[in-house]
């Protein structure tokens, strides 16, 4: 059977002005390519694995778990035809081999949910503070990063649907380690880089930058060197996104089928995805996303009030639930757009 055969494919799929069969072949390679670029560039490492048998086996090192809700959970926001679709991306620094599945014990740095509108169109990326202070089931009020270490994925998916009342198609968790061996594979990115700042030994500068993999990674954790610490390095892991976008995107690298197996090697260990994230699914999903380009990706951050102490001591951000209220509106309604407009660069 062909990586495609359980795929339905769009009518696009062959070029009428190309009928020699090495051509076509030629264009479905780079559709192939497409579909796991544009899963990775929404997930700075989400990974696509039917490209070939030969990726079928560098797939069956990503981490799977089933998503299940808790009786204290409550019910799930409901699913809306032609409202889109979302997906949860989580990054963490350093997870055990051992406690891979649970991911207990374990706090999400990186909290971004991917709102991809009907028409497949675009990407909206909206991240959320890490210290966020929101409900999670069963445990009362606490950083919204708490919940993967509550209860791993299935919690830390069961919180945010909550809190932004839009149910979760897809979840995925990389350990910031695959970030840098994702970079390097690509052979380095251009990141814009906010203000002159030093981390781990690195250099940045104003303006855009071209970084390797230790780099990026060293950008991506910096957070003290700000006076907006965790707010900047959202916006710095954003760009870090929209560098590694740029680069996959690139007709170097959908063209190459070498560079992409390494892409897919590279980050696969240091993936857990839910059960239903499939190649399949991963190669429909890239499919549906053929159109998408750098430029369509779009990056907020989601509303907050200002960092406080709860009585216990601990410091947190609170919620603004009014800014938060128009959010939840444009998800539900698939009217992303408009909010971007309207709030881009607001948070």
């Amino acid at each position: 059977m062909s990586p495609t055969d359980d795929v339905d494919l769009p009518s696009d799929w062959e070029d009428e002005d190309t009928p020699d069969p090495r051509q076509r072949r030629g264009k479905r390679l780079a559709l192939l390519g497409l579909g796991m670029a544009a899963v990775l560039v929404i997930g700075a490492g989400i990974v696509a694995a039917v490209y070939l048998n030969s990726l079928r086996t560098a797939y069956q090192d990503v981490t799977t778990v089933e998503i299940t809700r808790g009786a204290s959970d409550g019910a799930r926001p409901g699913t809306e035809d032609g409202t889109g679709r979302n997906i949860l991306l989580l990054g963490s620094d350093k997870r055990s081999p051992e406690d891979a599945e649970g991911v207990s014990g374990q706090r999400s740095d990186v909290v971004m949910l991917v709102h991809i509108p009907e028409d497949n169109s675009a990407a909206y990326v909206t991240s959320f503070p890490r210290d966020l202070y929101v409900d999670i089931p069963g445990h009362g009020q606490g950083r919204i990063n708490a919940a993967l270490a509550y209860g791993g994925l299935p919690l830390a998916v069961t919180t945010v649907e909550n809190y932004t009342g839009v149910p979760i198609e897809h979840v995925a968790l990389i350990d910031f380690d695959g970030i840098q061996g994702l970079v390097d594979t690509l052979g380095g990115i251009d990141v814009e880089v906010p203000e002159d700042f030093e981390a781990d030994g690195h250099q940045f500068t104003a303006g855009t930058q071209s970084m390797d993999g230790e780099e990026a990674l060293a950008f991506v954790r910096a957070r003290k060197q700000f006076s907006d610490g965790d707010f900047q390095r959202n916006r710095n892991q954003q760009a870090v996104l929209a560098g590694i976008a740029e680069k996959l995107l690139s007709r170097d690298t959908l063209t190459d089928p070498g560079t992409l197996r390494e892409t897919i090697a590279s980050i696969a260990p240091y993936l857990t995805t839910d059960d239903a994230l499939t190649s399949t699914a991963m190669l429909d999903l890239g499919i549906s996303l053929r159109s998408v380009r750098s430029s369509d990706l779009y990056f907020l951050g989601a509303p907050h009030g200002d960092p406080m102490t709860t009585d216990a001591g601990a410091s947190v951000v609170a919620t603004d639930e009014a800014a938060m209220e128009e959010l939840r509106e444009a998800l539900r309604t698939d009217d992303m757009g408009t909010y971007y407009a309207q709030n881009a660069g607001t948070y």
